[in-house]
């Protein structure tokens, strides 16, 4: 059985090999660099828990600018992509329920990630696909800053499906596989 530790840094292996490394987001690094992400495993093991852990998440954000983003990692719950997908109109609910809309916004990643559109084997799935389900909750003032003062940000998804192409499938799964078989250090 995975521990949430175990978990918790096969997540950071893949934000660091993917999102970092290959420049997936350009704002990645500075965060992390600063020890502003914080990587959550919940326990949730159905919607109503998973939005409860959620909205407490949502919260902490609020009440503290020192953590600059989450991702809730959720193992047990939206394994199937397409139950995942219906459940993000549940949290974009939270957002507005809790008058929170406009102030974060949540981002998806999922192992089995599909853009609309496009095959299941396509390369270009892999900017969004993770080695576990979670939530990554922004937050839209720092998007906005970050947005407002660097050039050519409408160019990233292009250049990171350009580079997910240039890659190839079959390498990002392995590199994606490799992220979920990290084991904690002794």
């Amino acid at each position: 059985m995975l521990t949430n530790q175990h978990i918790a840094l096969s997540v950071q292996q893949w934000v660091n090999t993917f999102v970092v490394d290959l420049n997936l987001c350009p704002f990645a690094k500075r965060e992390l660099v600063k020890d502003r992400v914080r990587f959550v495993v919940s326990d949730a093991n159905n919607e109503e828990a998973l939005l409860l852990h959620l909205h407490a998440e949502l919260e902490r954000l609020e009440n503290n600018s020192d953590i600059e983003t989450t991702l809730l990692i959720h193992p047990l719950i939206l394994n199937d992509f397409d139950a995942y997908n219906q459940f993000l109109d549940d949290a974009d609910g939270l957002l507005q329920e809790m008058q929170l809309d406009g102030v974060f916004q949540i981002a998806s990643f999922h192992p089995a990630y599909q853009f609309g559109g496009t095959d299941i084997d396509d390369a270009e799935n892999y900017t969004n696909r993770s080695p576990y389900p979670m939530l990554h909750i922004l937050r839209e003032a720092s998007l906005d800053a970050v947005l407002a003062t660097t050039e050519h940000t409408d160019q990233i998804p292009v250049r990171n499906i350009a580079l997910m192409n240039e890659m190839g499938a079959a390498r990002l799964k392995q590199m994606l596989s490799a992220c979920a078989d990290e084991r904690p250090k002794a």
